[in-house]
């Protein structure tokens, strides 16, 4: 009698995802119902296209420059592939050598994507990357993501340019996770006001983008002369503030940024993307102002990755922003791996900028990475 394999229990209120592909071919043949979203990674600009607005797909869609970063993010998943042998990965090899070569006859019946981060278990290894101004994608804007981030149990990272309130999307979130992420004000008062919020409104960990202290150079906004949050779109993180506010009444007659959106934007947009950048020296002001776990975003170069081990950061996000800040940029694929080898043992890596597919996750889980952002 051959013998019979030993399988894992499914861990506690663990999802059946393959369940999904089920469902779809269920729905089909008995209710003749297909998928409102595509389910081909290729074809997903294409319908969103059709859906949006000019504007509203040009600012989603594009990136810096001739999209160069894009192409190379992309690149860098087509061409790093993934050999297992047995439960261990080989790194290192010859890539035009490696390949994903499944083994058969495994006890691969139950798998466990379980994966603790900052002290707390997750279902997954997926989270919901800081994605801004949603309401020109969807009305339900943040809020609708938050909400079903909370269901599906995903940490969701909530932006700084979001059209959503921080106290908002925390009521959507409910007892889901929610981290924040911070585009850096010029502005102390106004930076610590902002992480006031965020602590005082349940969100765990403090995620510090470290690219985007000035605009991108993006033709697909530029030659539709647009920018959302010149008019307002995405500022509510600001103009929800008590600090901001005051600061901008004092200085503007006692107005509100709702008696002059254009200028409050003006005034937002100058403190946030001010062009003038930060300093490792002033993530002493953040760490004073934040008890939690710290990520910064945006670490490109292994010399960066031990500099926020050195400043007592707790994590960071192996990203170039998807491309859309940085045109001529490194595949963010491509330094993964040694960043991991530099620092994987000293502060939790992340990563996010050109996952499309689970094949994608999969790779950036076997370079290094302890968890992937989407979106």
């Amino acid at each position: 009698m051959p013998r019979v394999q030993e399988h894992p229990d499914h861990p506690e209120g663990g999802r059946k995802y393959g369940a999904f592909q089920t469902e779809i071919y269920k729905d089909g043949l008995l209710n003749q119902k297909l998928p409102t979203v595509t389910t081909d990674p290729n074809k997903l600009e294409e319908q969103a296209k059709t859906f949006l607005g000019v504007r509203s797909f040009n600012y989603v869609a594009g990136g810096a420059g001739e999209k160069a970063t894009m192409d190379a993010n992309r690149l860098a998943f087509r061409q790093w592939k993934v050999r297992f042998l047995s439960n261990f990965m080989i790194r290192g090899i010859d890539q035009s050598l490696a390949k994903m070569i499944p083994r058969m006859l495994r006890p691969t019946t139950h798998r466990d994507l379980r994966v603790e981060l900052f002290g707390q278990k997750f279902e997954s290894p997926l989270l919901i990357a800081p994605i801004g101004v949603q309401t020109i994608f969807h009305q339900d804007k943040e809020i609708g993501v938050a909400e079903i981030s909370r269901e599906i149990g995903i940490p969701y990272i909530l932006s700084t340019a979001s059209s959503s309130s921080i106290e908002e999307v925390a009521e959507a979130n409910g007892d889901g996770t929610r981290w924040f992420q911070l585009y850096w004000p010029q502005d102390n008062e106004i930076t610590k006001s902002l992480l006031r919020r965020a602590k005082n409104n349940g969100y765990r960990v403090l995620v510090v983008t470290l690219d985007t202290w000035a605009l991108a150079w993006r033709p697909a906004d530029l030659d539709n002369a647009y920018v959302p949050f010149a008019s307002g779109i995405g500022d509510q993180t600001g103009f929800s503030d008590p600090v901001f506010r005051a600061k901008f009444a004092q200085k503007h007659n006692n107005k509100t940024p709702e008696d002059d959106i254009f200028l409050a934007s003006r005034e937002w947009e100058a403190d946030v993307f001010s062009g003038a950048a930060h300093t490792w020296e002033d993530l002493e002001m953040i760490k004073a102002e934040w008890d939690g776990p710290i990520v910064l975003k945006g670490i490109q170069h292994v010399d960066d990755a031990k500099k926020a081990v050195e400043m007592g950061m707790h994590g960071i996000v192996v990203s170039n922003h998807g491309g859309r800040q940085l045109d001529g940029a490194i595949g963010s694929l491509e330094v993964l791996p040694e960043i991991v080898d530099a620092v994987g043992d000293k502060l939790t890596v992340l990563f996010d900028s050109g996952v499309r597919t689970g094949v994608d996750v999969i790779k950036a889980l076997c370079l290094g990475a302890k968890g992937v952002l989407i979106g």
